[in-house]
């Protein structure tokens, strides 16, 4: 048994947190939104994980620096728009060689840093590692089966992780390629708003797998000039998560591409999930590594054009179809 810390008490934080506890450990959930504290220590359960009981053993916080106390390991599991804010908040209270896991998806806009960068700029003292891969919250917590991929530096680390996350429904993987996972899980939520957005417009399954198949083209393209491995790209967290996002109504950025492909705007969108999406947040960091890195992105950069500039989403699928003719992978020689 390891004494457990997770920062953020979404439908993730508490997903992570029910599978940890089953698998034997003590468990601490924090969270900065008092109401919410308040809603998980009465209900013992949470508004968007209905019919999901969370045990009484899982202790409920408001207090960041009494829940961090003591912890064996810290579960980073606040939306990505707020990784840095709370690693700066709590950076004061971790001790050195602090092991945290990150277990949300996204690259922040201003500095184009992935989730795990930003916990080390905050917090150098910690050593950080990322959990990822095709996991709704919706299923974990309900011990439906499902695998993951756990990144590490260390490959000590990685493995210890490991043997503290798996059980039977929730098979974990290992990995040394922590900038592959989390680009992988960062950049598909923009295609599933592409996905979404197809799907919302009324488009069928063939189009639904252009757009996976040419969105993980892009995602590769873009991974492997930032120095992510392949093998990476095209495993659980890469076109693993890929898959059940785009396919998935337990995605938001799905659910929220729907509402775009029916005329919403990306503030209306939002609104209507209720949760972040984080997808939209990814879209123009990027957009903005496309370009960096000199990659063709089409399809991300439709989807900013949708996002941010009022395109009609009818439009960027027609310009996505009409775009000059080329053959589908330029790595492939001609014999003749």
């Amino acid at each position: 048994m390891v004494n457990v810390t997770i920062l953020g008490a979404g439908t993730w934080g508490m997903g992570i947190a029910i599978l940890l506890n089953n698998n034997g450990h003590s468990v601490t959930v924090w969270s900065a939104v008092p109401a919410e504290v308040e809603m998980l220590q009465k209900n013992h359960e949470h508004n968007n994980l209905p019919g999901v009981p969370i045990s009484e053993n899982i202790k409920i916080m408001a207090d960041l620096e009494e829940a961090v106390k003591g912890a064996d390991l810290i579960v980073m599991a606040v939306a990505s728009v707020f990784t840095r804010r709370t690693s700066k908040l709590v950076s004061p209270y971790i001790p050195e060689g602090q092991i945290i896991v990150n277990v949300a998806k996204g690259i922040e806009e201003e500095t184009l840093a992935v989730l795990t960068q930003q916990i080390s700029e905050e917090i150098p003292q910690a050593e950080v590692a990322v959990l990822s891969g095709p996991s709704h919250a919706e299923e974990v917590s309900r011990g439906i089966h499902t695998s993951v991929v756990i990144g590490a530096e260390i490959k000590a680390t990685a493995e210890w992780l490991q043997n503290i996350f798996m059980s039977p429904v929730f098979r974990v993987y290992t990995s040394p390629d922590v900038l592959g996972i989390e680009l992988g899980g960062a950049l598909k939520n923009v295609i599933a708003l592409a996905a979404g957005t197809a799907d919302g417009l009324g488009y069928g399954d063939n189009t639904k797998a252009a757009l996976i198949t040419r969105g993980m083209a892009e995602i590769s393209r873009l991974g492997l000039a930032m120095g992510a491995k392949a093998e990476t790209l095209y495993g659980l967290s890469g076109i693993g998560d890929l898959i059940v996002t785009c396919a998935s109504m337990h995605s938001r950025n799905r659910r929220a591409g729907i509402l775009l492909g029916k005329g919403y705007t990306m503030e209306e969108a939002m609104k209507e999930v209720k949760m972040v999406v984080e997808g939209v947040y990814s879209a123009k960091a990027a957009k903005a590594l496309a370009d960096r890195y000199h990659v063709n992105m089409p399809i991300v950069e439709e989807m900013n054009k949708v996002l941010f500039e009022n395109k009609s989403a009818s439009e960027a699928v027609g310009n996505l179809m009409l775009r000059d003719k080329t053959t589908e992978n330029t790595a492939l020689p001609w014999e003749k």
